[in-house]
């Protein structure tokens, strides 16, 4: 794959005619986790548009924004703490969101713990890293782990004309937030795909689902 045809693409769509260093290079790292998983196109062309919408387009690991005392909604004894797997006081603010993705509660950093070897538990700032939080977005949206929706109920792998690939991409949105900007996100996925195809990347029928 030629990484400079593909940033040439998206300097233009869905990027403002330029590009800082750090999108460059969480883009890279994206790029190279989906090429080192063989990750069918449409797959990797639609979390590199979730990326770019979750992170608000610095294409760089967040961690979510609030004071303390907005977590408490995600604490131990409330109903968003119990659906998250928060079991001791201060969970709610320890496994707040992180990554390219919103990675958020205890059981998503325990997930993590056990399936990459990433030690997110007791240190959770390691989801910041950006090859982490690559294999995060990959695995997670893969496999389902943020609503318990994943990349093959929507998209189908297959090299299909923009329309078809716009209306899997609307319905994905549901991997991570309903309905929530869906046709917003499907528009950027467009864009990523076309630059993706720009570039060489090598279509493969299915993913590898590497872990």
């Amino acid at each position: 794959m030629d990484e400079a045809k593909f940033f040439d693409q998206v300097r233009h769509n869905p990027f403002p005619n330029k590009l800082s260093g750090p999108q460059v290079i969480g883009m890279s790292v994206i790029l190279e986790e989906g090429e080192r998983r063989r990750t069918p196109r449409n797959h990797l062309a639609y979390m590199l548009a979730t990326a770019y919408h979750e992170t608000a387009a610095t294409m760089f690991p967040i961690i979510e924004r609030g004071s303390r005392a907005y977590f408490n909604k995600y604490e131990a004894n409330t109903p968003i703490g119990r659906r998250l797997g928060n079991t001791k006081l201060g969970d709610g603010y320890r496994y707040r969101g992180r990554g390219f993705v919103q990675l958020t509660g205890r059981t998503n950093y325990e997930r993590v713990a056990h399936i990459l070897n990433i030690d997110a538990l007791n240190n959770p700032e390691v989801v910041l890293l950006p090859q982490n939080a690559a294999e995060i977005l990959f695995a997670g949206m893969d496999q389902g782990w943020f609503t318990g929706k994943a990349l093959d109920d929507f998209i189908d792998g297959k090299d299909e004309g923009d329309s078809e690939d716009w209306r899997e991409f609307v319905a994905a949105r549901r991997i991570i937030n309903g309905t929530d900007k869906a046709q917003k996100i499907a528009g950027h996925a467009i864009a990523f795909e076309h630059a993706l195809e720009a570039a060489g990347y090598e279509e493969s029928s299915t993913s590898e689902n590497l872990t």
